[in-house]
């Protein structure tokens, strides 16, 4: 709607650039946080949000208005939304690199790209696919950008180094929760032996899209001290990986280590370490 009033064009192809007010200081020099989302996100299912439970946004949340990118990795809502521009392009090129002695590209082309250590990522104008996995996976992104988020799931109960006892019928209930930003999380699966074997869990509570979904397993351990870890599948089929490959190994079905840990869905890395009495 505010696009539309302000007569501005809506093609696909086209990027929505976020300018907040936040002035973070990198290297001794001062930046702007910018971020450019595709237009045909932006249209989909984003919102500029101006209050959260029926009050005014709190400063902490981005006071007056943030933008919420549904579904995609948190540095995309941007805060403190000072700007809004329609441009062909992402934050890219000298006209933003120095914009009134002030850097707007480090935060979409240089910070929270996956990249190994050391390396300044190659500044893109647009890219074709904005689902993170698929940069992974692509020969067109040397370093993705972190826009959709990747499959992923974590145990909340038991805590990690907790020691349960079991119900009157035997039983510790694990939960927890899985999501995988634009897509559909399909399947959720716990092992109880670090992974050794795996058995399916199960969905409880509301579907939304974007949103993360709870799931649950009745457990029946017999005592003694175990190492528990999910691991969810979204509607494409794809599956979290079991570890994140070291800083000088081939990924060959792992998650590629990278210098910010960005996008990081490998299950091992989330096991949950629990004694049963």
């Amino acid at each position: 709607a505010v696009l539309a009033d302000r007569g501005a064009t809506t093609d696909d192809g086209l990027w929505l650039t976020a300018v907040g007010g936040d002035h973070p200081e990198v290297d001794g020099e001062n930046d702007r946080f910018a971020r450019s989302i595709p237009m045909e996100k932006a249209l989909e299912d984003c919102i500029l949000a101006y209050e959260m439970n029926g009050e005014a946004l709190p400063p902490e949340h981005g006071h007056p208005v943030r933008l919420l990118v549904p579904g995609w990795y948190g540095v995309n809502s941007v805060k403190w939304v000072t700007e809004l521009h329609v441009t062909e392009t992402m934050v890219h090129g000298e006209e933003w690199a120095d914009r009134d002695g002030d850097d707007f590209t480090r935060w979409q082309q240089s910070s929270y790209r996956i990249h190994p250590e050391g390396v300044e990522p190659e500044s893109n104008a647009t890219i074709s696919t904005y689902d993170t996995w698929d940069q992974l996976e692509s020969d067109e992104i040397d370093h993705p950008y972190t826009f959709d988020e990747n499959v992923k799931s974590t145990i909340g109960r038991p805590a990690d180094g907790a020691t349960v006892t079991p119900r009157e019928d035997g039983v510790v209930e694990i939960v927890g929760v899985a999501w995988a930003g634009d897509d559909e999380v399909t399947a959720i699966e716990v092992s109880t032996d670090g992974g050794d074997s795996w058995r399916e869990g199960e969905f409880f509570g509301p579907n939304y899209d974007c949103a993360w979904r709870l799931f649950r397993d009745a457990w029946e351990p017999s005592p003694g001290t175990y190492t528990l870890v999910s691991r969810a599948t979204d509607e494409r089929g794809r599956r979290q990986p079991v570890r994140i490959a070291g800083p000088d190994e081939d990924a060959d079905g792992e998650y590629p280590w990278n210098e910010g840990g960005y996008a990081e869905n490998a299950s091992l890395p989330h096991a949950v370490e629990v004694t049963v009495e």
